[in-house]
């Protein structure tokens, strides 16, 4: 078998010389492969293996094919040679006999490189040793491979180097691929049962023309033919729910969001997100669509309810719910009720070592002692319903409770997966908080240029219907239903620092 263990940069460079050369007589030759245009291919590796399962050893198909693919491996046995070809399904053997293939065409065969891209035609056989197989009549080089493959491509030590060259690593690492396989078949489902529930897809713009006062960290950008700064969108929802103004009562979009913050094995500065607006329902009723749709998701794409993730057992069958205010009494022993001011909240969250926030109101503090006794505890799914209205801008006070929201996220492994509310309809109310938002960014932040989006606050003027909204991390769903650890292994290209 022919090895390709480059251990030093000369050698690769050796190596790569070599091929430029061959490349180089190729031309001379009159046969650069670069000048080929097609090729027609009319089989699939996975398909031939499929369809002669049950060939004996030794026996001939009489099927002649065509396939195309990268030569994966190749070993020169004097007048008959092996090779491995990975097509887009997966490896096949190949069977090259000088005898059959001519003396030039088996000459020009064992001058080809591990790496290139070839066409071959042949009958399918199985070999003695119970191989499928395809004895070649004719092969054309497709495409030179001009750096050699490495020999290994995988291991922590190379993680940064197949997340660099993604390209590399989909080659050498084919298990790879059926992780972005799935996350297109995760998006393809979410769209299926969407557009079954009445849900209308929609684009709206990435360029958003000022920086609203979310804690988000937005990128800037400037747009010369209008002279004007212009900010990448940090969420969906106020141009969609625009739209529920509209009139279009069931709308969702599969959205790019761009937030200039940390990274981590669950963070990127781009990720894609899914929102989603349905006009006369509330919070209640995204909830039991987001059980719907996840069990759906379960299935489809992992075959149980019961998925593994990380060595944990998640069971996506059952779904507990639970108010912050329950969580955070049932794991820290603590209950809101028996705060009466937010003096009160102060001191337990010293009494409870618990970080107080920047506005430590009763319902911030709530919050902190959610995020200090709570959130390490929900490994099973767990929706968390009526935050506290400090924390939930965008959310509908409960009419029952107005210090409090009607707003829930979700977790799964410890983790926050989606977050919803009954949307605030109220332009008065709304209004409001948007200028204590952006107040209280100003006042922490003097330079930041946050500003209300009053055109917002004019379309809820016009009126919005009561209305539920959702939106979800779609890589984060991804990582869950695929069982990857970090965001980067679910990112066909995540962002990296330049080497130099």
């Amino acid at each position: 078998m022919e090895q390709n263990k480059p251990q030093t940069e000369q050698e690769l460079t050796q190596q790569a010389a070599v091929r430029r050369q061959k490349l180089a007589d190729l031309c001379e030759a009159g046969h650069n492969p670069f000048e080929i245009t097609k090729y027609a291919q009319d089989a699939y590796s996975a398909d031939l293996k499929n369809e002669f399962a049950d060939l004996p050893a030794e026996a001939e198909t009489g099927k002649i094919v065509s396939l195309a693919g990268r030569m994966m491996s190749k070993r020169i046995m004097g007048k008959a040679s092996f090779a491995h070809l990975r097509d887009q399904k997966g490896d096949i053997q190949i069977f090259v006999k000088r005898d059959l293939l001519g003396d030039e065409a088996y000459a020009a065969f064992k001058k080809l490189d591990i790496g290139d891209i070839i066409g071959v035609k042949g009958e399918v056989f199985r070999t003695k040793m119970g191989e499928i197989s395809v004895r070649i009549s004719e092969l054309t080089l497709l495409s030179k491979s001009l750096l050699p493959l490495p020999e290994k491509f995988h291991g922590l030590t190379d993680r940064e180097a197949r997340y660099r060259q993604r390209y590399v690593d989909l080659i050498m690492n084919p298990e790879v691929k059926d992780t972005f396989v799935k996350r297109s078949l995760i998006l393809k489902e979410i769209r299926a049962y969407l557009d079954e529930k009445g849900f209308l897809e929609v684009d709206t713009p990435i360029l958003t023309p000022f920086e609203i006062g979310a804690s988000a960290r937005p990128f800037y950008t400037h747009h010369n033919t209008l002279n004007m700064d212009m900010v990448l969108r940090i969420e969906t929802e106020l141009y969609l729910k625009r739209l529920i103004v509209g009139g279009m009562d069931r709308v969702y979009e599969v959205g790019r969001i761009f937030r200039n913050e940390g990274m981590d094995p669950k963070h990127n500065p781009e990720f894609t997100t899914i929102e989603l607006y349905q006009a006369f329902t509330d919070f209640h009723g995204m909830m039991d669509l987001v059980e719907e749709m996840y069990k759906r998701l379960a299935l489809k794409v992992c075959g149980s309810l019961e998925i593994t993730y990380q060595g944990k057992q998640i069971d996506m069958g059952h779904w507990e719910r639970l108010t912050m205010v329950e969580a955070v009494k049932k794991y820290s022993g603590v209950d809101f009720n028996d705060w009466q001011t937010d003096e009160d909240a102060i001191a337990a969250a010293k009494e409870h070592h618990v970080e107080l926030p920047e506005v430590p109101t009763k319902g911030a503090i709530l919050a902190e002692f959610f995020d200090a006794f709570v959130e390490d505890k929900l490994i099973q799914p767990t929706f968390i319903y009526d935050y506290p209205v400090e924390i939930s801008p965008l959310a509908k006070r409960k009419p029952t409770d107005p210090a409090f929201t009607e707003r829930f996220e979700y977790f799964i492994d410890c983790t926050e997966y989606g977050n919803a509310f009954s949307e605030l309809n109220d332009p008065i109310d709304q209004k409001a908080r948007f200028e204590r938002q952006v107040a209280e960014r100003k006042a922490i932040e003097p330079d930041c240029k946050a500003q209300v989006d009053y055109d917002y606050v004019n379309a809820l003027e016009y009126g919005l219907p009561p209305t539920g909204g959702l939106g979800f991390g779609v890589d984060r769903l991804v990582m869950l239903l695929t069982d990857s650890a970090s965001i980067r292994d679910v990112l066909l290209f995540p962002t990296m620092k330049p080497i130099d």
